[in-house]
């Protein structure tokens, strides 16, 4: 299955400078994903499961809403 393309936001590289530069492979490790999909995720290139979003936020200690951003209408 490959990568669904999403209008899906995230702040993930912001948290991660914010934690001490947490490096995408830690971040990836902690999760149980590879470094290519946290790239993928953080680029907005690859919508992640509702658990893997939770998982996200909780390594930075924060809410999902905190992390991923959905915009309000679909204008354009």
């Amino acid at each position: 299955m490959g990568p669904k393309p999403t209008r899906v936001t995230n702040t993930i590289r912001e948290l991660r400078t914010e934690r001490g530069d947490l490096t995408q492979a830690e971040l990836a490790r902690r999760i149980g994903v590879t470094r290519q999909t946290v790239i993928a995720i953080e680029q907005g290139r690859y919508s992640p499961s509702l658990e893997l979003a939770f998982q996200i936020a909780r390594v930075f200690g924060v809410g999902v809403e905190d992390v991923f951003h959905y915009p309000e209408s679909a204008s354009g």
